[in-house]
Protein backbone atom coordinates (compact mmCIF):
# COMPACT_ATOMS: atom_id res chain seq x y z
CA UNK A 1 0.00 0.00 0.00
CA UNK A 2 1.44 3.28 -0.97
CA UNK A 3 0.51 7.30 -1.80
CA UNK A 4 0.26 9.12 -4.53
CA UNK A 5 4.00 9.55 -6.18
CA UNK A 6 3.06 13.17 -7.42
CA UNK A 7 3.12 16.22 -5.02
CA UNK A 8 0.20 16.88 -2.83
CA UNK A 9 -1.12 19.56 -2.31
CA UNK A 10 -3.55 19.38 0.79
CA UNK A 11 -1.46 18.84 3.96
CA UNK A 12 -4.90 17.29 5.79
CA UNK A 13 -5.51 15.04 2.72
CA UNK A 14 -1.86 13.37 2.49
CA UNK A 15 -1.72 13.46 6.66
CA UNK A 16 -4.89 10.95 6.63
CA UNK A 17 -3.50 8.96 4.30
CA UNK A 18 -0.42 8.24 5.64
CA UNK A 19 -1.73 7.97 9.14
CA UNK A 20 -0.95 4.51 11.07
CA UNK A 21 1.78 3.55 8.96
CA UNK A 22 5.42 2.59 9.14
CA UNK A 23 7.22 2.17 6.06
CA UNK A 24 9.65 -0.74 6.11
CA UNK A 25 10.67 -3.12 3.50
CA UNK A 26 9.41 -1.29 0.97
CA UNK A 27 6.42 -0.49 2.02
CA UNK A 28 3.59 0.96 4.33
CA UNK A 29 2.75 -1.11 6.81
CA UNK A 30 0.61 -0.95 9.86
CA UNK A 31 2.10 -1.19 13.85
CA UNK A 32 2.45 -5.16 14.71
CA UNK A 33 -0.19 -4.68 17.49
CA UNK A 34 -2.30 -2.44 15.53
CA UNK A 35 -1.51 0.45 18.13
CA UNK A 36 -1.86 4.32 16.85
CA UNK A 37 -1.24 7.93 18.85
CA UNK A 38 -2.65 10.76 17.62
CA UNK A 39 -1.02 13.78 15.74
CA UNK A 40 -2.35 16.94 16.79
CA UNK A 41 -1.90 20.44 14.31
CA UNK A 42 -0.47 22.79 17.69
CA UNK A 43 -2.25 25.44 15.84
CA UNK A 44 -5.46 24.38 16.71
CA UNK A 45 -5.23 21.54 18.55
CA UNK A 46 -7.23 19.54 16.19
CA UNK A 47 -5.80 15.72 15.38
CA UNK A 48 -5.09 15.59 11.92
CA UNK A 49 -3.95 11.97 11.66
CA UNK A 50 -2.63 9.60 13.60
CA UNK A 51 1.20 7.67 13.82
CA UNK A 52 1.63 3.90 13.85
CA UNK A 53 2.77 2.89 17.87
CA UNK A 54 5.74 1.61 16.93
CA UNK A 55 7.04 -0.60 19.02
CA UNK A 56 10.09 -4.02 20.21
CA UNK A 57 7.91 -6.31 17.21
CA UNK A 58 8.06 -3.66 14.40
CA UNK A 59 11.88 -2.39 15.27
CA UNK A 60 12.96 -6.55 15.00
CA UNK A 61 10.82 -6.27 11.35
CA UNK A 62 12.27 -3.27 10.29
CA UNK A 63 16.04 -3.74 11.37
CA UNK A 64 15.19 -7.29 10.18
CA UNK A 65 14.37 -6.22 6.38
CA UNK A 66 17.77 -3.28 7.05
CA UNK A 67 20.18 -6.38 7.56
CA UNK A 68 18.73 -8.27 4.64
CA UNK A 69 19.34 -5.60 2.41
CA UNK A 70 22.75 -3.96 3.28
CA UNK A 71 25.08 -6.96 1.90
CA UNK A 72 23.35 -5.98 -1.29
CA UNK A 73 23.43 -2.71 -0.69
CA UNK A 74 27.09 -2.39 -0.22
CA UNK A 75 27.52 -4.00 -3.25
CA UNK A 76 26.15 -1.36 -5.09
CA UNK A 77 29.24 0.82 -6.77
CA UNK A 78 29.32 3.59 -4.07
CA UNK A 79 28.85 6.22 -7.39
CA UNK A 80 25.72 4.24 -8.51
CA UNK A 81 24.79 4.46 -4.90
CA UNK A 82 25.15 7.96 -5.34
CA UNK A 83 23.27 8.40 -8.20
CA UNK A 84 20.64 6.72 -6.41
CA UNK A 85 20.40 9.37 -4.16
CA UNK A 86 20.78 12.06 -6.44
CA UNK A 87 17.67 10.39 -7.88
CA UNK A 88 16.07 11.09 -4.33
CA UNK A 89 17.01 14.57 -4.01
CA UNK A 90 15.25 15.16 -7.48
CA UNK A 91 12.24 13.65 -6.67
CA UNK A 92 12.22 15.60 -3.10
CA UNK A 93 12.90 18.69 -4.79
CA UNK A 94 9.98 18.06 -6.93
CA UNK A 95 7.81 18.05 -3.75
CA UNK A 96 9.29 20.73 -1.50
CA UNK A 97 5.79 22.09 -1.29
CA UNK A 98 3.86 19.53 0.30
CA UNK A 99 6.61 18.29 3.07
CA UNK A 100 6.42 22.60 3.84
CA UNK A 101 3.32 22.08 3.98
CA UNK A 102 2.78 19.07 5.89
CA UNK A 103 5.08 20.06 8.40
CA UNK A 104 4.04 23.23 9.09
CA UNK A 105 0.72 21.23 9.84
CA UNK A 106 2.29 18.85 12.33
CA UNK A 107 4.88 20.76 13.73
CA UNK A 108 3.55 24.42 13.81
CA UNK A 109 6.20 26.00 12.11
CA UNK A 110 5.09 28.86 9.70
CA UNK A 111 5.59 27.85 6.12
CA UNK A 112 6.84 30.98 4.92
CA UNK A 113 9.42 31.65 6.89
CA UNK A 114 10.59 28.05 8.41
CA UNK A 115 9.04 24.75 6.63
CA UNK A 116 9.28 25.81 3.08
CA UNK A 117 12.98 26.53 3.82
CA UNK A 118 13.72 23.39 5.81
CA UNK A 119 11.96 21.41 2.69
CA UNK A 120 14.61 23.13 -0.05
CA UNK A 121 17.87 22.65 2.09
CA UNK A 122 16.78 18.52 2.63
CA UNK A 123 16.64 18.06 -1.14
CA UNK A 124 19.64 19.95 -1.15
CA UNK A 125 21.10 17.74 1.97
CA UNK A 126 20.64 15.31 -0.50
CA UNK A 127 22.16 16.21 -3.60
CA UNK A 128 25.26 17.18 -1.70
CA UNK A 129 26.02 14.00 -0.18
CA UNK A 130 24.97 12.07 -3.54
CA UNK A 131 28.33 13.62 -5.22
CA UNK A 132 30.83 12.24 -2.77
CA UNK A 133 30.07 8.64 -3.68
CA UNK A 134 34.30 9.24 -4.81
CA UNK A 135 35.39 10.08 -2.04
CA UNK A 136 34.97 6.93 -0.25
CA UNK A 137 39.24 6.14 -0.59
CA UNK A 138 41.70 4.20 1.07
CA UNK A 139 45.20 4.93 1.68
CA UNK A 140 48.87 3.05 0.56
CA UNK A 141 50.82 3.21 3.23
CA UNK A 142 54.56 2.86 3.08
CA UNK A 143 55.37 0.15 5.49
CA UNK A 144 57.88 -2.50 3.56
CA UNK A 145 58.60 -2.16 -0.38
CA UNK A 146 57.74 -6.05 0.16
CA UNK A 147 54.58 -5.50 1.32
CA UNK A 148 51.43 -3.77 -0.47
CA UNK A 149 49.73 -2.24 2.74
CA UNK A 150 46.55 -0.30 2.20
CA UNK A 151 43.15 0.77 3.69
CA UNK A 152 40.06 0.79 2.00
CA UNK A 153 36.28 2.21 3.70
CA UNK A 154 33.64 -0.24 4.65
CA UNK A 155 30.42 0.06 5.55
CA UNK A 156 29.06 -0.18 9.06
CA UNK A 157 26.03 -2.09 8.45
CA UNK A 158 22.85 -1.15 9.87
CA UNK A 159 22.82 2.70 10.75
CA UNK A 160 19.84 3.34 13.70
CA UNK A 161 18.99 7.23 13.20
CA UNK A 162 16.70 9.12 16.17
CA UNK A 163 14.95 12.43 14.78
CA UNK A 164 13.97 15.55 16.75
CA UNK A 165 10.58 17.43 16.62
CA UNK A 166 12.07 20.91 15.25
CA UNK A 167 14.25 20.01 12.40
CA UNK A 168 12.91 16.47 11.58
CA UNK A 169 13.64 16.82 7.47
CA UNK A 170 16.88 18.47 7.64
CA UNK A 171 18.29 16.37 10.40
CA UNK A 172 16.72 13.43 8.50
CA UNK A 173 18.75 13.71 5.88
CA UNK A 174 22.26 14.78 7.56
CA UNK A 175 21.88 11.49 9.24
CA UNK A 176 20.79 9.04 6.26
CA UNK A 177 22.28 10.93 3.19
CA UNK A 178 26.01 9.99 4.12
CA UNK A 179 25.00 6.44 5.50
CA UNK A 180 23.52 5.87 1.98
CA UNK A 181 26.15 6.52 -0.13
CA UNK A 182 28.51 5.03 2.12
CA UNK A 183 27.21 1.21 1.47
CA UNK A 184 24.66 1.56 4.80
CA UNK A 185 21.19 0.76 5.27
CA UNK A 186 19.12 2.66 7.78
CA UNK A 187 16.28 2.35 10.17
CA UNK A 188 14.65 5.87 10.98
CA UNK A 189 13.00 6.69 14.18
CA UNK A 190 10.48 9.95 13.94
CA UNK A 191 9.67 12.31 16.67
CA UNK A 192 6.20 11.37 18.00
CA UNK A 193 5.62 15.39 18.12
CA UNK A 194 6.24 14.94 13.96
CA UNK A 195 6.01 11.58 12.37
CA UNK A 196 3.92 12.65 9.00
CA UNK A 197 6.79 14.62 7.30
CA UNK A 198 9.54 12.10 7.12
CA UNK A 199 7.60 9.47 6.41
CA UNK A 200 6.52 10.62 3.70
CA UNK A 201 10.27 11.24 2.82
CA UNK A 202 10.89 8.15 3.13
CA UNK A 203 8.33 6.79 1.09
CA UNK A 204 8.99 8.71 -1.85
CA UNK A 205 12.44 7.40 -1.49
CA UNK A 206 11.46 3.84 -0.85
CA UNK A 207 10.03 4.24 -4.93
CA UNK A 208 13.49 4.35 -5.78
CA UNK A 209 15.61 2.61 -3.41
CA UNK A 210 15.77 -1.21 -3.03
CA UNK A 211 13.47 -2.02 -0.51
CA UNK A 212 14.83 -2.54 2.84
CA UNK A 213 17.50 0.34 2.23
CA UNK A 214 15.38 3.01 3.94
CA UNK A 215 12.94 2.16 6.82
CA UNK A 216 10.97 4.27 8.98
CA UNK A 217 8.94 3.33 12.64
CA UNK A 218 7.01 6.54 14.95
CA UNK A 219 7.09 5.82 18.54
CA UNK A 220 7.85 7.27 21.50
CA UNK A 221 11.67 6.21 23.06
CA UNK A 222 11.25 3.31 25.39
CA UNK A 223 8.45 1.45 23.12
CA UNK A 224 10.40 1.93 19.99
CA UNK A 225 13.59 4.24 20.43
CA UNK A 226 14.92 1.91 23.17
CA UNK A 227 14.82 -1.28 21.33
CA UNK A 228 16.47 0.15 18.00
CA UNK A 229 19.21 1.06 20.06
CA UNK A 230 20.00 -2.08 21.47
CA UNK A 231 19.34 -4.03 18.78
CA UNK A 232 21.90 -6.52 18.18
CA UNK A 233 22.05 -6.03 14.57
CA UNK A 234 22.11 -2.27 14.71
CA UNK A 235 26.55 -1.27 14.47
CA UNK A 236 25.31 2.66 14.81
CA UNK A 237 23.38 5.12 15.89
CA UNK A 238 22.96 8.87 15.07
CA UNK A 239 21.09 10.78 17.59
CA UNK A 240 19.91 14.31 18.00
CA UNK A 241 17.85 15.46 20.84
CA UNK A 242 17.79 15.99 24.76
CA UNK A 243 21.25 15.88 26.64
CA UNK A 244 19.58 13.67 29.17
CA UNK A 245 17.83 11.10 26.30
CA UNK A 246 21.52 11.47 24.52
CA UNK A 247 23.46 9.97 27.77
CA UNK A 248 20.99 7.00 27.69
CA UNK A 249 21.08 6.40 23.56
CA UNK A 250 25.14 6.79 25.07
CA UNK A 251 25.29 4.05 27.57
CA UNK A 252 23.29 1.85 25.73
CA UNK A 253 25.55 1.97 22.19
CA UNK A 254 28.21 1.19 25.17
CA UNK A 255 27.20 -1.88 26.36
CA UNK A 256 27.25 -3.32 22.56
CA UNK A 257 30.54 -1.08 21.65
CA UNK A 258 28.95 0.47 18.89
CA UNK A 259 29.89 3.85 17.26
CA UNK A 260 27.30 6.55 18.27
CA UNK A 261 27.10 10.49 16.93
CA UNK A 262 25.44 12.63 19.33
CA UNK A 263 24.04 16.10 18.49
CA UNK A 264 22.71 17.75 21.78
CA UNK A 265 21.75 21.05 23.42
CA UNK A 266 23.06 24.27 23.47
CA UNK A 267 22.74 27.56 25.03
CA UNK A 268 25.00 29.76 22.36
CA UNK A 269 26.57 33.14 23.23
CA UNK A 270 26.18 35.53 21.01
CA UNK A 271 28.97 38.53 21.44
CA UNK A 272 28.41 42.35 20.19
CA UNK A 273 31.61 44.39 20.28
CA UNK A 274 31.02 47.67 20.66
CA UNK A 275 32.10 48.46 17.12
CA UNK A 276 29.66 46.53 15.81
CA UNK A 277 27.41 47.52 12.97
CA UNK A 278 23.93 47.46 14.29
CA UNK A 279 21.99 47.09 11.67
CA UNK A 280 23.91 43.69 10.82
CA UNK A 281 23.62 42.52 14.46
CA UNK A 282 19.81 42.95 14.82
CA UNK A 283 19.48 40.79 12.26
CA UNK A 284 21.49 38.10 13.34
CA UNK A 285 20.24 38.31 16.51
CA UNK A 286 16.58 37.60 14.93
CA UNK A 287 18.05 34.75 12.91
CA UNK A 288 20.10 33.40 15.63
CA UNK A 289 17.08 32.94 18.30
CA UNK A 290 15.15 31.29 15.46
CA UNK A 291 12.28 33.47 16.51
CA UNK A 292 10.23 32.27 13.43
CA UNK A 293 10.76 28.93 15.23
CA UNK A 294 9.42 30.00 18.01
CA UNK A 295 12.88 29.67 19.46
CA UNK A 296 13.38 25.48 18.94
CA UNK A 297 16.53 25.45 18.33
CA UNK A 298 19.51 24.10 19.48
CA UNK A 299 21.86 26.62 18.15
CA UNK A 300 19.46 29.63 19.30
CA UNK A 301 21.60 32.62 19.99
CA UNK A 302 19.78 32.56 24.06
CA UNK A 303 22.71 34.34 25.79
CA UNK A 304 23.36 38.13 23.95
CA UNK A 305 26.13 39.37 25.09
CA UNK A 306 25.61 43.11 24.24
CA UNK A 307 28.39 46.13 24.92
CA UNK A 308 27.47 48.51 27.22
CA UNK A 309 27.84 51.52 25.19
CA UNK A 310 25.33 50.05 22.46
CA UNK A 311 23.40 47.79 24.92
CA UNK A 312 19.78 50.33 25.14
CA UNK A 313 19.88 50.79 21.39
CA UNK A 314 20.33 46.83 20.72
CA UNK A 315 17.63 45.99 23.07
CA UNK A 316 15.32 48.96 21.96
CA UNK A 317 15.66 48.29 18.26
CA UNK A 318 15.72 44.37 18.25
CA UNK A 319 12.34 45.00 20.20
CA UNK A 320 10.96 46.68 17.61
CA UNK A 321 11.64 44.52 15.03
CA UNK A 322 10.61 41.11 16.82
CA UNK A 323 7.43 43.13 17.64
CA UNK A 324 6.82 43.62 14.08
CA UNK A 325 6.53 40.05 13.44
CA UNK A 326 3.36 38.59 13.03
CA UNK A 327 1.95 35.37 14.99
CA UNK A 328 -0.99 33.36 13.53
CA UNK A 329 -1.95 30.21 11.20
CA UNK A 330 1.49 28.36 10.65
CA UNK A 331 -0.16 27.51 6.91
CA UNK A 332 -0.51 31.59 5.89
CA UNK A 333 1.87 32.95 4.01
CA UNK A 334 1.49 35.93 5.81
CA UNK A 335 2.65 34.55 9.19
CA UNK A 336 6.18 35.56 10.71
CA UNK A 337 6.16 33.27 14.07
CA UNK A 338 4.21 29.82 14.44
CA UNK A 339 3.24 27.83 17.77
CA UNK A 340 5.00 25.96 20.33
CA UNK A 341 5.14 22.08 18.64
CA UNK A 342 3.27 20.84 21.89
CA UNK A 343 1.22 21.34 25.21
CA UNK A 344 4.48 19.76 27.32
CA UNK A 345 7.24 22.16 25.38
CA UNK A 346 4.48 25.38 26.09
CA UNK A 347 4.45 24.38 29.52
CA UNK A 348 8.41 24.30 29.70
CA UNK A 349 8.73 27.35 28.42
CA UNK A 350 6.02 29.01 30.60
CA UNK A 351 7.97 28.08 33.29
CA UNK A 352 10.79 29.24 32.11
CA UNK A 353 9.12 32.80 32.00
CA UNK A 354 7.92 32.59 35.29
CA UNK A 355 11.30 32.12 36.40
CA UNK A 356 12.82 34.67 34.91
CA UNK A 357 10.01 37.11 35.61
CA UNK A 358 10.65 36.37 39.45
CA UNK A 359 14.57 37.17 38.95
CA UNK A 360 15.87 39.77 40.99
CA UNK A 361 16.46 42.51 38.64
CA UNK A 362 15.25 41.17 35.28
CA UNK A 363 12.97 43.04 32.75
CA UNK A 364 11.04 41.18 30.74
CA UNK A 365 10.29 42.60 27.49
CA UNK A 366 7.50 40.93 25.77
CA UNK A 367 6.94 41.57 22.04
CA UNK A 368 4.74 40.77 19.05
CA UNK A 369 0.97 40.10 19.40
CA UNK A 370 -0.75 37.11 19.98
CA UNK A 371 -3.17 35.91 16.99
CA UNK A 372 -6.77 37.28 17.66
CA UNK A 373 -8.29 34.27 14.98
CA UNK A 374 -10.92 32.30 16.51
CA UNK A 375 -9.46 29.39 15.04
CA UNK A 376 -6.32 29.50 16.70
CA UNK A 377 -7.99 30.04 20.50
CA UNK A 378 -6.52 26.57 21.32
CA UNK A 379 -3.29 27.54 19.73
CA UNK A 380 0.10 26.76 21.28
CA UNK A 381 1.45 30.41 20.25
CA UNK A 382 3.75 31.72 22.97
CA UNK A 383 5.01 35.77 23.12
CA UNK A 384 8.71 35.95 22.35
CA UNK A 385 10.26 37.32 25.56
CA UNK A 386 13.47 39.56 25.67
CA UNK A 387 14.75 39.08 29.22
CA UNK A 388 17.33 42.27 30.50
CA UNK A 389 18.98 42.96 33.53
CA UNK A 390 19.92 39.24 34.65
CA UNK A 391 23.44 37.73 35.04
CA UNK A 392 25.19 34.92 33.28
CA UNK A 393 24.43 32.84 36.08
CA UNK A 394 20.64 33.13 36.83
CA UNK A 395 18.57 30.30 35.48
CA UNK A 396 17.38 31.31 32.30
CA UNK A 397 21.00 32.31 31.02
CA UNK A 398 22.07 28.98 31.99
CA UNK A 399 19.66 26.38 31.53
CA UNK A 400 18.56 25.76 27.46
CA UNK A 401 14.54 26.97 27.42
CA UNK A 402 13.98 25.54 23.96
CA UNK A 403 11.52 28.47 23.65
CA UNK A 404 11.41 32.37 22.02
CA UNK A 405 13.52 33.09 24.92
CA UNK A 406 16.68 34.86 25.32
CA UNK A 407 18.68 37.24 27.30
CA UNK A 408 20.62 40.34 26.71
CA UNK A 409 23.27 40.52 29.18
CA UNK A 410 25.17 43.99 29.57
CA UNK A 411 28.87 43.53 29.33
CA UNK A 412 32.01 46.03 29.48
CA UNK A 413 35.11 44.39 29.90
CA UNK A 414 36.16 41.85 27.04
CA UNK A 415 38.06 39.22 29.03
CA UNK A 416 35.15 38.98 31.29
CA UNK A 417 32.76 38.66 28.64
CA UNK A 418 34.93 35.79 26.65
CA UNK A 419 34.81 33.52 30.10
CA UNK A 420 31.64 34.41 30.46
CA UNK A 421 30.51 33.13 26.95
CA UNK A 422 32.17 30.24 27.77
CA UNK A 423 30.85 29.56 31.63
CA UNK A 424 28.80 27.16 29.98
CA UNK A 425 27.99 23.23 30.08
CA UNK A 426 27.56 23.37 26.75
CA UNK A 427 29.47 24.07 23.13
CA UNK A 428 27.70 24.15 20.32
CA UNK A 429 27.58 27.12 18.41
CA UNK A 430 28.91 31.07 19.13
CA UNK A 431 28.94 34.02 17.20
CA UNK A 432 30.39 37.70 17.11
CA UNK A 433 29.85 40.83 15.82
CA UNK A 434 32.36 43.77 15.12
CA UNK A 435 34.28 45.23 12.93
CA UNK A 436 37.80 44.47 14.13
CA UNK A 437 39.16 41.51 12.54
CA UNK A 438 42.37 41.23 15.01
CA UNK A 439 39.25 41.12 17.95
CA UNK A 440 37.10 38.73 16.04
CA UNK A 441 39.96 36.47 15.02
CA UNK A 442 41.41 36.35 19.04
CA UNK A 443 37.39 35.73 19.73
CA UNK A 444 37.05 33.21 17.52
CA UNK A 445 40.25 31.54 19.14
CA UNK A 446 39.24 30.99 22.27
CA UNK A 447 35.40 30.32 22.23
CA UNK A 448 34.64 26.94 23.20
CA UNK A 449 31.99 25.92 20.91
CA UNK A 450 32.09 23.98 17.52
CA UNK A 451 30.58 26.41 15.09
CA UNK A 452 31.67 29.76 15.47
CA UNK A 453 30.65 32.76 13.02
CA UNK A 454 31.67 36.40 12.12
CA UNK A 455 29.10 38.64 11.32
CA UNK A 456 26.32 36.22 10.70
CA UNK A 457 24.26 33.86 12.08
CA UNK A 458 23.67 30.99 9.49
CA UNK A 459 22.34 27.86 10.29
CA UNK A 460 23.66 24.17 9.66
CA UNK A 461 24.69 23.92 5.92
CA UNK A 462 25.74 20.79 3.79
CA UNK A 463 29.46 21.03 3.49
CA UNK A 464 29.71 22.86 6.47
CA UNK A 465 30.91 20.30 9.32
CA UNK A 466 28.93 20.98 11.98
CA UNK A 467 28.47 19.16 16.09
CA UNK A 468 29.21 20.40 19.19
CA UNK A 469 32.04 20.21 21.87
CA UNK A 470 31.07 19.83 25.97
CA UNK A 471 27.00 18.72 26.62
CA UNK A 472 26.56 19.51 23.35
CA UNK A 473 27.43 16.22 21.46
CA UNK A 474 29.82 13.86 19.78
CA UNK A 475 31.03 13.82 16.23
CA UNK A 476 29.81 16.44 13.28
CA UNK A 477 27.41 16.16 10.80
CA UNK A 478 26.36 17.69 7.50
CA UNK A 479 30.22 16.94 6.08
CA UNK A 480 32.39 14.74 3.72
CA UNK A 481 34.14 13.93 7.39
CA UNK A 482 30.41 12.58 8.84
CA UNK A 483 30.30 10.50 5.93
CA UNK A 484 33.59 9.06 5.95
CA UNK A 485 34.37 8.84 10.02
CA UNK A 486 30.58 8.02 11.19
CA UNK A 487 29.33 5.37 8.64
CA UNK A 488 32.59 3.79 7.90
CA UNK A 489 34.79 1.61 9.12
CA UNK A 490 38.58 1.56 8.07
CA UNK A 491 40.00 -1.62 7.19
CA UNK A 492 43.91 -2.17 6.59
CA UNK A 493 44.82 -4.77 4.42
CA UNK A 494 48.37 -5.92 3.89
CA UNK A 495 49.82 -8.39 1.36
CA UNK A 496 53.06 -9.92 1.42
CA UNK A 497 54.80 -9.71 -2.09
CA UNK A 498 58.22 -11.70 -1.54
Amino acid sequence: MTTATTPQTDPFALARALSGRHFYDGALRESASGRTFPVVNPATGEEVGAAAFGEAADVEAAVRAAAAAQKGWAKVGARDRGKLVARCGQLLSEHVEELARLIALETGKALRTESRVEASVLADAFTFFAGLGSELKGETVPYSPTVMTMTVREPIGVVGAILPWNVPLLLMALKIAPALVAGNTVVVKSAEEAPLAVLRVIELMGGILPPGVVNILSGFGPECGAPLVAHPKVGKVTFTGSVETGKIVYRTAAEKLIPVTLELGGKSPMIVMADADMDQAIAGAIAGMRFTRQGQSCTAASRIFVHDAVHDEFVARLKAKVDAMRMGDPLDEATDIGTIVSHQQMERVQGYIAIGKETDGAVAHVCSALPTDPRLAKGLFIQPHIFTGVTNDSRIAREEIFGPVCCVIRWTDYEEVIAAANDSEYGLAATVWTRDLKLALDAVNRLEAGFVQVNQNLVVQPNLSYGGVKASGLGKEASLESMLEHFTHKKTIMINMK
